[in-house]
């Protein structure tokens, strides 16, 4: 007796036939692929199959003879000799081997205790064509599309395709465009893949009409969706054409919009898009039903556990009765009874606010109920997603390990941890419950980033001044943090070539290590009619004191040697002494410290807090050069809104000689360029009027104030815009230099006094292509007729 049992595979679709698995006498001829079996002779009653069961002897594949060993579909059936087998079993084996996608057509079958498998292999592709296709190039679609070239075909997979070719089409604008599949076939069971495609009209929006808005007017309105009218300047921009999908984001974005200023009852009616007969662009109209505008009434916690002070969580509310009525805030408190709970140790709080209106009075009373389980700790911490970073560097960075309580504080000081590696693009922390009650896991996702850089940098001044910076460099070594540097830096003022490492955990231990090889050679005769070279190398250590500070000592042991032209310090030269006495070769032995504090609260775009730091060096650890030398620096920032942050700055440094020693020319400081927006380097500061030669001050005080505002561009251009003033000075030479030696009297070709410089202007960010922008334009408005001043600057950087 026979048993037969076939499937088809045939987009996606399969055919079982009971008849045939108890079919008479004899194998019949196997049914070629899209075929169906023949019908046997003798149908048995339906019962008389049912109890059918049959020892498998061995078994026989037939058909896997292109590409497919015999070998492969065993290794796929879960069937073996000896097994006993029934229809619901051969039923299993059949969509065992359906489900590999290797065949178009399976067929099973009992003959003798002989399982007979008959397969028909699908077909492999040969080539994916795209036709008629002119708005997308085929490299567009074919990142899209999942059918490659020497892959098997599937007429599902196909079908998947033309789904995602058409919605590649609709978010491009193009909603009426069609793709039709068609399939040639070829020898030795091969086929080429042609998509035709009829890409349609692009559909624009020609207006976005609002009904029923009073308290603000469709122009407020069109600003918050994420939707925009068609218009000529928005030529990039893919934001205006017809999407339902951002149509559905739009509607939330309203919501949130009018729920942020007092609108609890607002609602969208109808959102409806029209397109009229013969146009190519799309009309928008949204029925809106405002409703009244409240502000908050009573506001209370309720918690079920004594543990937690209810007085203490309503003190951290941000909000207070009478205050207008923002649904962000009632998540901004949600957030922060959460935080609050968490950083009690209490990892799963239910935070459920509930809400009363009063239509009479236009107000709404909260309670936040607070429900929390008990005290949790973490059991494991996973890390998922780097595929580069081993995890050790990941894990030194967080604040909690296994055994720990968990506390919510430590999970948000370890995500900017994380994130000041600058490793990642993306960083999430979330906790699941653990295998028992008081025990959480920690999962900690990551999504790295490029860390490779290739920097290329350009500067230009109104005195035709040309610098070009070239370097690589890598931040996470073979994925263990470590950072290494490569520079090479030349133009018109500056040639250098530094190699830098840093060990992030030297010996095991929380300590930060390196050093640095370096040759320079510094031309600034267009500037001060010098130039110096200097080769040395340095080590560094650093330490963090606290989760906010950090200290870092090194020592540093450099050759500096200075050249100035004979025309100007030789017999009859012009030069003053202030740079005429630094000529020839002098040894610096220099150790130092720097301390750093950081409490921003996001290490990349900080919109809050502060950071400060103190350097300080002392030479004369043995050399020719003995200084003293003093810099601090310390920034604020303060977001008045998400797309307004100000940011001020201040900077100030001072060096001092010892054992009678002057400060020599290239100690002391130059200020201008990226240092002082609005001049060139060493465009302020003491200098000789004779020669217009800068000769650097031990002194200088540069304050900053920034602000980050909008400047109407879509997101997706990746432009920040920001407006800025600099105020500062440089100055403070050594009497020895400012002093006529004859006369004992201020020498009077020297200037040197603290007059305040000052600048605006305006800085581009851009996120461009080719890697990160910077264009600074800017205008001196308190300046020194000999001063050096610059309008403009660029730089740019690649990451690969």
């Amino acid at each position: 007796m026979i048993h037969f049992h076939p499937r088809k595979l045939v987009r996606t679709s399969c055919r079982a036939s009971a008849v045939a698995l108890l079919a008479a006498a004899g194998l019949a001829t196997p049914a070629l692929a899209q075929q169906t079996p023949p019908t046997p002779a003798v149908t048995p009653a339906p019962d008389a199959f049912a109890q059918e069961r049959v020892v498998v002897t061995s078994i026989e594949v037939r058909g896997a003879n292109q590409r497919i060993e015999d070998a492969t579909v065993l290794s796929y059936l879960p069937v073996r000799p000896g097994d006993v087998v029934d229809p619901v079993v051969i039923d299993v084996a059949v969509q065992s081997l359906s489900r590999t996608g290797l065949f178009a057509d399976v067929q099973m079958g009992v003959q003798n205790g002989v399982l007979i498998v008959e397969v028909v292999e699908n077909p492999i592709v040969n080539q994916v064509i795209f036709e008629g296709n002119g708005a997308l190039g085929d490299d567009k679609l074919s990142e899209e599309v999942t059918i490659r070239p020497r892959g098997i075909y599937t007429a599902a997979r196909v079908q998947e395709d033309v789904g995602k070719i058409v919605e590649l089409y609709r978010l491009s604008g193009r909603i009426s465009a069609q793709v039709t599949p068609k399939i040639v076939r070829l020898d030795q069971n091969r086929v080429d893949v042609v998509f035709e495609i009829n890409e349609g009209p692009e559909t624009g929006l020609n207006a976005i009409v609002f009904l029923g808005n009073e308290a603000f007017s469709d122009g407020d309105l069109r600003e918050v969706m994420v939707t925009k009218q068609s218009r000529w300047w928005r030529v990039f921009s893919s934001a205006d054409n017809y999407d339902p999908q951002r149509l559905d984001y739009d509607r939330d974005q309203l919501r949130d919009f009018y729920g942020n200023r007092g609108y609890y009852d607002f609602r969208i009616v109808s959102a409806v898009a029209e397109l009229a007969p013969g146009d190519d662009a799309f009309t928008i109209t949204i029925t809106v039903d405002e409703g009244d505008r409240y502000t908050f009434g009573n506001i209370s916690v309720v918690t079920e556990n004594d543990r937690l002070n209810t007085q203490v969580l309503a003190a951290i509310l941000p909000i207070q009765p009478g205050d207008l009525y923002e649904s962000d805030k009632i998540e901004t408190a949600t957030d922060s009874l959460t935080y609050a709970a968490g950083s009690a140790g209490y990892a799963f709080v239910e935070i459920d606010p509930e809400f009363s209106v009063n239509s009479e009075t236009d107000t709404i009373d909260v309670v936040f109920n607070v429900r929390e389980g008990e005290r949790v700790y973490v059991e494991r911490i996973n890390v998922v997603g780097n595929t580069r970073t081993i995890d050790p560097v990941i894990r030194r960075e967080l604040m909690l390990t296994e055994g720990d309580a968990f506390n919510r504080q430590l999970v948000e000081r370890s995500r900017n941890n994380l994130r000041a590696l600058g490793f990642f693009k993306e960083v999430e922390i979330e906790e699941v419950r653990g295998t028992e009650e008081d025990r959480t896991v920690v999962n900690v996702t990551v999504q790295e980033q490029p860390t490779g850089e290739l920097s290329v940098g350009a500067g230009f001044s109104s005195y035709d001044s040309f610098v070009v910076n070239l370097g690589v460099s890598e931040s996470n070594f073979r994925g263990r943090g470590q950072n290494v540097v490569a520079r090479v830096e030349w133009g018109s003022l500056r040639q250098n070539v530094d190699f830098r490492f840093t060990e992030p955990k030297f010996l095991g231990r929380d300590l930060r290590a390196g050093f640095d090889l370096f040759h320079s050679r510094y031309d600034l005769r267009e500037f001060s009619s010098y130039d110096y070279r200097s080769t040395g190398g340095g080590l560094r250590l650093s330490y963090p004191l606290n989760g906010y500070t950090a200290i870092s000592g090194r020592y540093f042991l450099r050759e500096d040697e200075v050249f100035v032209p004979f025309s100007s310090c030789g017999a009859g030269g012009s030069g003053t002494s202030a740079l005429c006495d630094q000529i020839g070769a002098f040894v610096n032995s220099s150790i130092g410290y720097t301390l750093i504090v950081d409490r921003r609260n996001d290490p990349i775009r900080p919109t809050r807090g502060w950071s400060g730091s103190l350097r300080q060096d002392l030479a004369g650890l043995g050399g020719d050069v003995n200084y003293f030398k003093t810099e601090a620096e310390v920034a604020a920032y303060y977001g008045i809104r998400p797309e307004w942050v100000v940011t001020t700055q201040l900077q100030a440094g001072y060096i001092a000689g010892w054992a009678g020693d002057p400060i020599r020319i290239n100690d002391r400081f130059f200020k201008g360029g990226n240092s002082f927006r609005g001049y060139e380097t060493a465009g302020v500061g003491p200098r000789d009027l004779n020669t217009t030669d800068s000769l650097g001050g031990n002194f200088y005080f540069i304050g900053t104030i920034e602000m980050t505002v909008p400047n109407g561009l879509p997101e997706e251009y990746g432009i920040r815009t920001s407006v800025f003033t600099d105020v500062g000075t440089v100055g403070m030479l050594d009497d020895r230099y400012v002093t006529d030696s004859a006369t004992g009297l201020p020498n009077p070709r020297i200037y040197d006094d603290l007059d305040l410089r000052g600048s605006f202007g305006v800085s581009i960010h851009w996120r461009s292509p080719m890697g990160p922008i910077r264009f600074d334009i800017a205008q001196p408005f308190s300046e020194q007729p000999f001063d050096k001043t610059e309008g403009f600057r660029f730089s740019t950087s690649t990451q690969f």
